[in-house]
């Protein structure tokens, strides 16, 4: 990605948000620094760097294409703290150069507070400064959390930008306080994942997904709304809105949901670059099979499906561990 030709005037560097405005890759880049109100700020020097400098992880149009947003317009169906602080969460406050870009290097965003913001329902929900980490697979190739770097070095006027393959998701709360926040549109405008909180306080398993010192890392596969519909189809039994999943025992729903949870070990708190590719781990309900990596996601099946699970959303990352939004529940 030839970046640097971007500049007006050769023997200037252009600022990082002139990169991102002069160059097609970063279209939609731009329509979220605009609607997120930080593109004024990387279009100037850091204040709190001596050098004045930003780094910026930046997501190409492929990247916010993958959760659906393809156009300004698009982007409002993400609330707009959460935009804002996910467009920081890519932003690190000073120079940091490919060369730094080493296995198990982390790094900060420029987390906001609060991290998710409050709707008439639901209060604020409290900001921690989630940290990215630095991941190499055997193939080489390099990844910020579950996000491919392109390319490294891109050089601005006020900082370096690391173009890369998915946009950096972060909550700043604990997993059951992410998933209360979608199911309440505090991220998305439109409610997700109902389905799987009532699951969770029906079978009273909030305690399982709280973030506590001390406690798990965990891998997290949540189903999304028509994934138990679906499910609802499978077992003969209508599950059109939240409140169905009670008509099914709980015994059998807690079953079902230990199948979405890693507690610790090897694999929890694990993003998608980090996940043994073909292969089976354990969640706390039984083996889940892991499939192929490919573009930068894997499927995830349980013993009893007919077919396995895609990832929606993968790699969200929470105060616990790491979330990843699959489009099937996963039958232990």
């Amino acid at each position: 990605m030839t970046l640097g030709s971007c500049a007006k005037n050769k023997d200037v560097d252009p600022s990082i948000t002139n990169i991102a405005v002069t160059n097609p890759d970063f279209q939609t880049l731009e329509d979220a620094a605009i609607r997120g109100d930080v593109a004024v700020t990387l279009g100037n020097k850091n204040p709190n760097d001596p050098q004045g400098n930003y780094t910026v992880f930046a997501p190409t149009n492929s990247a916010f294409a993958r959760l659906g947003l393809n156009s300004a317009q698009d982007l409002t169906a993400l609330q707009l703290p959460f935009l804002r602080n996910t467009l920081f969460y890519h932003v690190f406050s000073g120079t940091l150069p490919g060369s730094a870009l080493t296995i198990g290097s982390a790094s900060a965003g420029a987390f906001r507070t609060p991290a998710i913001a409050a709707t008439p329902t639901t209060p604020a929900v409290p900001s921690v400064t989630p940290t990215r980490r630095i991941i190499r697979r055997a193939d080489g190739s390099l990844y910020v959390n579950g996000s491919k770097i392109l390319s490294t070095d891109v050089k601005a006027a006020n900082g370096l930008i690391h173009p890369i393959d998915k946009v950096l998701l972060a909550t700043g709360a604990d997993v059951l306080n992410s998933a209360l926040a979608l199911q309440s549109g505090s991220v998305f405008v439109k409610p997700e994942l109902t389905f799987l909180v009532e699951a969770v306080v029906y079978c009273n398993l909030q305690g399982a997904l709280t973030g506590t010192p001390g406690s798990p890392s965990l891998t997290v596969f949540a189903p999304t709304d028509q994934a138990f519909k679906n499910l609802g189809t499978i077992l003969g039994v209508s599950l059109n809105q939240p409140a169905d999943i009670r008509k099914l025992p709980v015994a059998t729903v807690t079953a079902v949901l230990l199948n979405h949870v890693v507690l610790g070990g090897a694999q929890g708190g694990k993003f998608t670059s980090e996940l043994p590719e073909n292969t089976t781990i354990a969640a706390a309900g039984g083996p889940v099979i892991i499939g192929a990596f490919n573009n930068g996601v894997l499927t995830v099946k349980g013993t009893s499906n007919a077919a396995p699970a895609n990832m929606v959303i993968p790699d969200v990352q929470c105060t616990n561990g790491v979330v990843h939004v699959i489009d099937r529940v996963l039958l232990p």
